[in-house]
């Protein structure tokens, strides 16, 4: 499993010898940085704030998400993402293990967020991109019938 530690704002604070060694960064060049170095420009935006919006809410979230390596190449991973509390139960980070999705989940969610990504370009400012978004993304779950959670573990 990949796994990587941040703090409340994003800061990578951890990482295993395997996000480092996928991601092609140096354990020094991670520790410190905000873990959207390794955001791919192919991702919708509206994705992290789904992300964003849940793990600040003390709720875990699953997602697939393309990563960009230091070298420019990418790699897909099924993420967990969940909330750290200290033992008064404050939220002090966040805590996320990632895996290596199926491909037939990677071919889905593809098309998903490049439909995802346009609505977002089409927009052009960055809430009507965001809203566009998210409405691709809650349409097809209508369509389907299903929740987020529901879609995302189908797959």
């Amino acid at each position: 499993f990949i796994v990587s530690k941040t703090d409340l704002k994003g800061v990578i604070t951890y990482g295993n010898r395997i996000f480092i060694e996928i991601s092609g960064y140096s354990e020094r060049e991670l520790l410190g940085s905000p873990h959207s170095i390794l955001r791919h420009p192919d991702m919708p935006r509206a994705v992290f704030k789904l992300l964003w919006d849940t793990i600040q809410s003390k709720q875990e979230i699953s997602a697939y998400v393309k990563n960009l390596a230091k070298d420019g190449s990418f790699y897909w991973v099924f993420a967990n993402v969940t909330p750290s509390f200290d033992p008064h139960g404050n939220l002090i980070g966040y805590y996320s293990v990632r895996r290596k999705p199926r491909p037939e989940a990677i071919q889905a969610v593809d098309g998903l967020y490049r439909a995802m990504l346009e609505a977002e370009r089409r927009a052009g400012d960055g809430q009507a991109g965001m809203k566009a978004s998210t409405a691709i993304l809650h349409q097809l779950l209508e369509q389907k019938g299903v929740s987020y959670e529901e879609f995302i573990f189908g797959l």
